[in-house]
């Protein structure tokens, strides 16, 4: 129910994105444990199994590409310290990595970091959290401005995340290398009758919530 949750939720941003700019550029990631090299194996400090983190996130490059924003949802990772008992999944950094050697299976440098050090969302500061009020995980969002980076631009990056050598990293207290990961690829464009489909749809689910509230 909750990777539902999320599908629908970075569906909803790309479909909102497409409908209002069609030139814009839009990228997605699917985060998982599998993506990470070595693959992490989540687990309590006793050594029994905690639930797998995963997550989905969705990236917009503007028409003039110089500023990348991004949302990130992300579940089974303790962004408080206290959304569980145990320590490892306490979230300690968060970044973007590329390279012009980077595989799925390949890890490369931070080029950007938005949560922990290094630090790179300040020119100026755009980045926010939302943990979860009643589960563990939480929302991240950001925008990568063309003077930041780590050590690097996004411009001199373009060329990496563009041809999906690039991707975005949850690193925890177990997992220092990275705990859930996702390459980050161009999402598929819907066609125009399809997103005129599919907002069809979401108005009459509105509508029809909004006629049983106004009943009950």
């Amino acid at each position: 129910m909750l990777r539902l949750q999320a599908t629908l939720l970075v569906t909803l941003t790309v479909l909102l994105t497409c409908g209002s700019a069609y030139a814009n550029t839009i990228l997605f990631a699917d985060l998982t444990n599998s993506q990470e090299n070595p693959p992490a194996n989540p687990t309590l400090l006793g050594g029994a199994p905690r639930p797998s983190s995963f997550g989905q996130a969705t990236f917009i490059l503007n028409d003039a590409m110089n500023a990348m924003t991004f949302s990130a949802t992300i579940f089974n990772i303790d962004f408080t310290g206290t959304q569980t008992a145990d320590i490892n999944d306490n979230l300690v950094t968060a970044h973007i990595h590329a390279g012009p050697l980077v595989t799925p299976t390949t890890n490369g440098p931070v080029v950007w970091g938005f949560f922990g050090a290094p630090f790179n969302d300040n020119s100026p500061n755009d980045f926010m959290i939302s943990p979860f009020s009643t589960t563990v995980g939480g929302t991240v969002s950001g925008k990568w401005d063309l003077s930041e980076g780590n050590g690097t631009t996004l411009t001199a990056q373009l060329p990496n995340i563009l041809s999906d050598r690039s991707y975005i990293n949850f690193h925890t207290v177990q997992f220092g290398g990275g705990e859930v990961r996702g390459a980050i690829n161009l999402a598929p464009v819907p066609e125009p009758g399809t997103l005129l489909l599919l907002a069809t749809t979401a108005t009459g689910l509105g509508l029809a919530r909004w006629r049983q509230r106004r009943r009950g």
